[in-house]
């Protein structure tokens, strides 16, 4: 037991550390978070999908903008599409699972909005429907992404790619990288 613990510790050590050094990825989060800085301070609100253990990131994301980070403030407009569970279940049901998220963006996004799609694969279809969508309405896009970042790199505006192939170590990263955002995005709000 106490091997596999120390595993998982060191594994999330070690993916850090790469992380730390590779200012190409640490840009990529900066750009985000100033994209969602702009978002926000211009009167858009951040959107935001994935499936299973992403959905949970996206409402934790979600969360900390429209609760608070650290600081005491008004919430920021965001919205996650994976909450309304009627909502998904009549669209994978009427339609089909690929565009449960695609349909909600096309209803209530406005350009002034950012799409943030989670993926540990970079490959869930759904996700690359609503780039998709998001791309045709001329909205900006962030992916949160995984192992090599599969299909959805190639469609989105902003890429952050963590370099595993562990979904749990994937994951983790996911969100310390939205922590990190939200952290950004609050600073830079709240001294504006």
């Amino acid at each position: 037991m106490l091997e596999i613990v120390k595993k998982n510790f060191e594994e999330f050590y070690t993916i850090s550390g790469a992380i730390l050094e590779n200012e190409l990825l640490l840009s990529s989060i900066a750009e985000a978070s100033n994209q969602i800085y702009e978002c926000i301070k211009f009167g858009g609100k951040v959107i935001v999908a994935g499936n299973g253990g992403s959905a949970a990131d996206a409402q934790h994301f979600v969360a900390e903008l429209m609760g608070k980070f650290q600081m005491e403030r008004q919430g920021f407009p965001a919205i996650a599409l994976t909450t309304n569970t009627s909502l998904l279940t009549a669209l994978a049901n009427d339609y089909c699972y690929d565009i449960i998220f695609a349909h909600q963006l096309k209803a209530i996004a406005q350009p002034k909005d950012i799409f943030v799609g989670i993926s540990t694969s970079g490959n869930s279809e759904n996700v690359f429907c609503a780039f998709e969508q998001a791309k045709q309405m001329g909205i900006k896009t962030i992916a949160l992404l995984g192992k090599d970042g599969g299909k959805i790199k190639e469609i989105c505006d902003t890429t952050i790619i963590v370099p595993h192939h562990r979904t749990a170590r994937i994951q983790e990263i996911h969100i310390l990288i939205i922590h990190s955002i939200c952290d950004a995005v609050e600073t830079y709000m709240m001294t504006d």
